[in-house]
């Protein structure tokens, strides 16, 4: 089946200081590419150097004259994150747009962070927490948008705020969803606070429906030696134009939240194909674990990670 090629228009970003997590490979090289073509100046935090100059390369054999550069960051280290925080400060450049977009996926055993959480809970929402308190001063200078990539995953599910950091009983997929609506309720609250506040700041958040990309690939590190037989059928139906989109493709609803002066705050944007797997990016639906949250939910939530993190926003 011949698969229709979707991409989206990104506005003139000449002047925009940009930031993507999760940008040495995948997804995140793809939104850098696209934002440096179209005149920002996207900062790279890798957690591997090799792969992030490697990217860099790519990305400026692609879009010659692209301004990018490496920065590092290892968001399942509090201490990482504030070395960034303090280096971007201490840089006093406004930043105007971010993407919150690394993140890890169902490692087969519990593993935890440097300071000890789990590593889903830890490196996909504190971690990201995290950076927005240290960055929020450049942020708020700068007026951001701030993206932050959800997962379809939570589309249902809850919190275990019985044990957040699944110390009894591990399990990866609830503990990755978990990880994800804490993220999406971070995503809306954070904007609740920009307005109430007076902060300049819009935050939304994306998902990138269903890709083969490297979140279910073959990861040593994680203890997953080769890819699982999900990533496997994914690569086949994407390759088919069957349901499920492209790396290409999974990219376009972070960069339409990121960019598009019509994106909304606090909405969700996502594939808009058939169970939002793939297709055109739109706005679409809340999930109703994130719709549904309460006000006390969202504070108890916004508590604890300030006290996880030992971060103040």
């Amino acid at each position: 089946m011949a698969r229709r090629e979707i991409d989206i228009t990104i506005p003139d970003l000449s002047g925009k200081r940009a930031l993507v997590t999760g940008a040495s490979d995948g997804m995140g090289r793809e939104m850098a590419a696209r934002l440096a073509a179209a005149g920002a100046e996207v900062l790279m935090p890798v957690r591997n150097p090799a792969k992030g100059e490697k990217a860099i390369r790519e990305i400026r054999e692609s879009v010659p004259g692209a301004k990018v550069s490496l920065r590092v960051l290892d968001l399942a280290s509090l201490d990482s994150v504030a070395a960034l925080g303090d280096t971007l400060r201490r840089e006093g450049r406004p930043l105007h747009i971010l993407v919150n977009n690394a993140g890890v996926m169902v490692p087969p055993a519990r593993q935890t962070t440097a300071e000890g959480h789990e590593l889903q809970f830890g490196t996909n929402h504190l971690g990201h927490f995290a950076l927005v308190g240290h960055l929020l001063p450049l942020l708020r200078a700068g007026r951001a948008r701030v993206t932050s990539q959800v997962s379809i995953a939570a589309r249902s599910g809850s919190i275990n705020w019985d044990d957040l950091n699944w110390e009894r009983g591990y399990d990866k997929q609830r503990a990755y969803v978990q990880s994800k609506i804490a993220f999406g309720l971070f995503g809306l609250e954070l904007q609740r606070r920009s307005e109430a506040n007076g902060w300049g700041i819009t935050s939304n958040l994306s998902h990138p429906g269903v890709a083969p990309t490297s979140l279910l690939a073959a990861r040593p590190e994680l203890g997953r030696p080769k890819d699982t037989s999900a990533v496997r059928l994914i690569r086949a139906l994407s390759a088919s134009g069957i349901l499920v989109g492209t790396v290409a493709t999974a990219k376009l609803p972070a960069l339409m939240a990121a960019t598009d002066p019509a994106a909304k705050p606090g909405a969700l944007y996502g594939p808009s194909g058939p169970g939002n797997l793939g297709g055109r990016p739109a706005e679409q639906r809340m999930y109703s674990p994130l719709s549904g949250a309460t006000d006390a939910e969202r504070l108890r939530l916004w508590d604890v990670s300030e006290r996880l993190t030992g971060t103040t926003i």
